[in-house]
């Protein structure tokens, strides 16, 4: 009686999953933008843990169902997340439309000794002035091996606000959006190209992809102050784990 009941009960389960799995139905889509063709990039679904490429004329399938969450990422464009609905499900062909680089954002990101500018005046701008040694200042003894801390070294969380600042001028663009892209700036300007490259051992174009699949998860927002890093470090190695298991789509 037990075996029967066991077996019954693996029956059940197996019906449950298939019947998730075949609740998805092949979402046929096009990626467009008003000024280039977009021939290239990723569209990942984190629900249903599966990626595909965006082809010739911005076209792409992938198995979806409403709520789940896309997210589109491509070094042409810049990275973008949708929920999709009901009505985008029921499309015959779903068009997301996608923004081009914005390279306003690399004007807030700053590198080595160079420092942030506040992008509203008051006296925060003088906080952030750096000045040189004087004679009262403690020397500095440029004879021993570097300690690898970086001299007048990058404020990151005031990087990551000071995107959101420049981000939430269009009334448009939601506040979780902000938050995504603001992560994903932040994320590359902390860490070196090998980090991503050899440790991580990501090719160019699956970066923003994977920064916007880590900035989904909520506890990517905890680890923002500077002394925090090994942990984000921590988080993003496992994060990547998760990401490599994707399955991916071939067109």
């Amino acid at each position: 009686m037990r075996d029967k009941l066991g077996i019954l009960v693996v029956c059940l389960f197996c019906q449950i999953v298939l019947g998730q799995n075949n609740s998805r139905k092949s979402l046929h889509g096009q990626v467009i933008n008003d000024f280039l063709a977009i021939e290239s990039g990723y569209v990942m679904n984190i629900n249903a843990n599966v990626r595909t490429f965006i082809g010739t004329g911005g076209l792409f399938d992938i198995m979806a169902r409403p709520k789940d969450t896309l997210l589109f990422s491509g070094l042409a464009f810049q990275s973008k997340k949708i929920v999709l609905t009901e009505k985008d499900c029921a499309e015959v062909l779903f068009k997301a439309s996608l923004d081009l680089v914005n390279n306003q954002l690399k004007e807030v990101i700053v590198h080595k000794e160079l420092k942030v500018k506040s992008l509203d005046g008051g006296s925060q701008k003088y906080v952030d002035m750096q000045f040189e040694d004087d004679k009262l200042s403690t020397a500095k003894n440029t004879a021993m091996y570097s300690d690898q801390t970086i001299k007048y070294g990058t404020d990151f969380v005031r990087i990551f606000k000071d995107i959101k600042k420049l981000l939430s001028k269009k009334e448009d663009v939601q506040e979780n959006v902000i938050s995504d892209i603001a992560f994903a700036e932040y994320a590359k300007d902390n860490f070196t190209p090998d980090f991503y490259s050899k440790t991580l051992d990501l090719k160019p174009d699956e970066i923003e992809l994977f920064l916007m699949y880590c900035s989904n998860d909520p506890e990517s927002k905890r680890y923002l102050e500077p002394d925090e890093k090994f942990q984000l470090m921590d988080f993003m190695i496992n994060k990547n784990k998760e990401f490599k298991k994707a399955t991916v789509i071939q067109k």
